[in-house]
């Protein structure tokens, strides 16, 4: 009657979904204001002003078929040019706006980039700790994900295990930096190590950077990824820079250098046909090219992280301390860390497994939160803690 993949995947939730849902009925039960809840990364940041104004001006000012009409399925192409100067002034590259294809965020942009590059029996690799959702979307496209395990030292890449799993059925390699879950950078070394062992595979694989937490990094580089390696494909989105989650506005950049280019950017467009991607929001696509490369405040995160991390280590707990995006991922104090999230429940700590993320014995702690919540919330973790040494 229906397909059985699409039914489970539409009726079983992700553990991070199933969390953020439990905690708004137990909100319900004691209150908001005692409900201390790390699962969802959803920024707190409000919105900034610029972005406010500009689509209250293109609302008011453009002719409403330019705000929602259609667009070009890869995106207006003036938007296009203006992404594709203010990523050259940022990084010194030399695109222009035939490089870039506008999506509704970063999943559509990375669903895309699967789905133009997969033929069947293909693998597709990335590093644990990884979004879990990049194994649904691997998936639905028919090809296989591997998994690179984790070096929990400094969260950087296992290249001895990296090796191991390449193969003549690898097409492609993703990484996220600032990672997800672990708030991790790749490092300019890392980056270069990689690429290196790509160019001497002697096999055409594409590097796909997700990248929607760029700008979130304190006090460290992340590097631009098409300096090193010309097969690189980039998917961003300002879902977390300007705080836009629900507005759904990203896009893939193409490098001229890919190999066949002509070929890369029309599968890509391809794909985002049979995926219904018609075109990004009209609007959404006019607010970026006007906010493009504008500042934003990053010191609420790098203020919370600090604030978490300090508090956690204080309890006990070990973690390495995040250089970017706005989680932590701490060990958990038991080698379950499904029955130690379950415990935390207790206390009203709403944390996600790392098992979901390819790390088991961790848990992911989003600190786009209230910093009051926070504060709030450091007694129990110590409570919690102390629970475990006795």
């Amino acid at each position: 009657m229906v397909s059985a993949k699409m039914y489970e995947l539409g009726t079983k939730k992700s553990t991070i979904r199933t969390i953020f849902e439990f905690g708004r009925k137990r909100a319900a039960e004691v209150g908001e204001e005692n409900i201390f809840d790390f699962s969802l990364g959803n920024p707190n940041v409000p919105t900034p002003d610029f972005v406010r104004d500009a689509a209250i001006e293109i609302l008011q000012t453009y002719e409403p078929a330019a705000v929602h009409g259609y667009t070009v399925a890869p995106g207006n192409p003036q938007v296009r040019e203006t992404l594709a100067k203010s990523i050259n002034e940022r990084f010194g590259t030399n695109f222009a706006g035939k490089n870039l294809f506008v999506t509704s965020g970063a999943a559509a942009a990375i669903t895309i980039c699967f789905k133009a590059l997969a033929e069947s029996g293909d693998e597709f690799i990335t590093f644990a700790p990884y979004f879990p959702e990049y194994k649904v979307f691997v998936e639905s496209v028919g090809a296989e994900l591997k998994i690179v395990k984790v070096r929990p030292e400094d969260w950087q890449i296992d290249f001895d295990d990296f090796q191991k799993l390449l193969s003549p059925k690898t097409k492609a390699v993703i990484i996220n930096s600032p990672n997800n879950p672990s708030g991790a950078v790749y490092s300019q070394e890392t980056i270069k190590k990689l690429t290196d062992i790509l160019k001497q595979s002697g096999q055409e694989i594409f590097l796909i950077c997700d990248e929607p937490y760029r700008e979130l990094a304190y006090g460290v580089e992340v590097p631009w990824v098409t300096d090193f390696y010309k097969n690189t494909l980039v998917c961003y989105s300002y879902s977390k820079s300007f705080s836009l989650p629900g507005e759904r506005i990203g896009y893939i950049v193409v490098p001229s250098e890919v190999a066949d280019f002509g070929k890369i950017f029309g599968a890509i467009a391809g794909a985002a046909r049979v995926l219904t991607h018609v075109n990004a929001p009209s609007l959404w696509q006019l607010v970026a090219a006007k906010c493009a490369g504008k500042k934003i405040d990053i010191s609420p995160y790098e203020r919370n992280g600090k604030l978490l991390y300090d508090g956690l280590i204080a309890a006990g707990f070990e973690c390495v301390k995040p250089q970017g995006a706005f989680y932590l991922f701490p060990k958990a104090l038991e080698a379950d860390d499904y029955a130690f999230c379950e415990r935390a429940k207790k206390y009203d700590l709403l944390l996600v497994p790392g098992a979901d993320f390819g790390a088991p014995g961790y848990f992911r702690a989003a600190y786009c939160i209230k910093t009051e919540t926070i504060e709030r919330s450091l007694p129990l973790f110590k409570k919690l803690a102390a629970e475990y040494r006795s």
